[in-house]
């Protein structure tokens, strides 16, 4: 992607040198790396609700169980932090450019690098849950060591591959401001685990869709992108199917407890946003339930 020299976006917090607060539930419209370490967590013996939320640490560092270090950025974390920066200014034109077509004012969310863990309007925000978008301060909250995990533990890095998990993230705050979100959740909270869990894969793979989307019109807006940059964010977002992150936990997958889709799902409903660059085309709630 070309990305340098470009304009960063005045919404970016970086809260990297600062300590964290008492421990609390994650909530978010989605974030990427959850299910990663959940499955871990689950496979190593561990419950993963205690890991997300419910052990006390040491009182010293505000019940976290964390103990606070000096931080002082590298140069590659400075780096990546500009990427971010230029990425999210990215996804304020193309997004604002589509709602002004649909008559619609484009509000833009914040993004919050933090490293190991800080507070967000949802609970506690910790690296250990990947990115993850918060709907009630409307901010997007990342450890920007997810990317190196991306990289090294999953075999899905390169810089676009790093664009699509900022676009994602991004698409939640579309369907926050699309209403979308709240529907879900009124939703969600009505139904059996099943049905709960259908309605969040299909909200994934809509968050999915509009990141590409946002690549289609990143594309033709800036020809920011590089001849590998869109198989980047396909293997990518194959990398993190629940199918796929189940069978290699446990050697087998369970439909009923996915969340965010299967590979297969990610991969197609991304690419369908790119071909199309078509927002009314990511109608993902019918195609899981017809």
């Amino acid at each position: 992607m070309q990305w340098q020299g470009r304009r960063g976006s005045a919404n970016v917090e970086d809260r990297r040198a600062q300590g964290g607060a008492s421990m609390g539930r994650v909530g978010c419209g989605g974030g990427l790396g959850t299910i990663i370490v959940l499955l871990l967590v689950w496979v190593l013996g561990g419950n993963p609700l205690q890991f997300l939320g419910m052990l006390e640490g040491d009182s010293s560092t505000g019940g976290l169980g964390y103990t606070t270090q000096p931080y002082t950025p590298s140069a590659e974390q400075d780096s990546l932090a500009r990427f971010v920066s230029v990425v999210l200014a990215d996804t304020e034109d193309v997004w604002a450019a589509i709602f002004s077509q649909m008559g619609k004012t484009y509000r833009k969310p914040t993004l919050v690098l933090f490293n190991g863990y800080t507070t967000s309007g949802c609970g506690t925000a910790q690296s250990a849950t990947g990115p993850f978008y918060c709907s009630v301060d409307e901010r997007i909250y990342l450890d920007l060591s997810f990317f190196n995990q991306m990289e090294n533990q999953l075999g899905a890095g390169g810089d676009f591959a790093y664009a699509y998990v900022i676009a994602h993230e991004v698409g939640h705050h579309v369907q926050k401001l699309f209403g979308t979100l709240e529907q879900v959740n009124s939703l969600s909270a009505r139904s059996d685990q099943v049905t709960a869990n259908r309605l969040s894969v299909a909200l994934e793979l809509q968050a999915d869709f509009y990141a590409g989307v946002w690549a289609n019109h990143t594309e033709t807006m800036f020809q920011s992108l590089d001849p590998d940059d869109i198989e980047e964010a396909l293997n990518a977002a194959s990398a993190i199917g629940d199918d796929r992150l189940q069978e290699e936990s446990q050697g087998y997958s369970v439909p009923d407890s996915f969340t965010h889709g299967t590979s297969k799902q990610r991969h197609d409903w991304f690419y369908l946003g790119y071909r199309t660059g078509d927002v009314s085309q990511g109608n993902t709630f019918g195609s899981l339930f017809n």
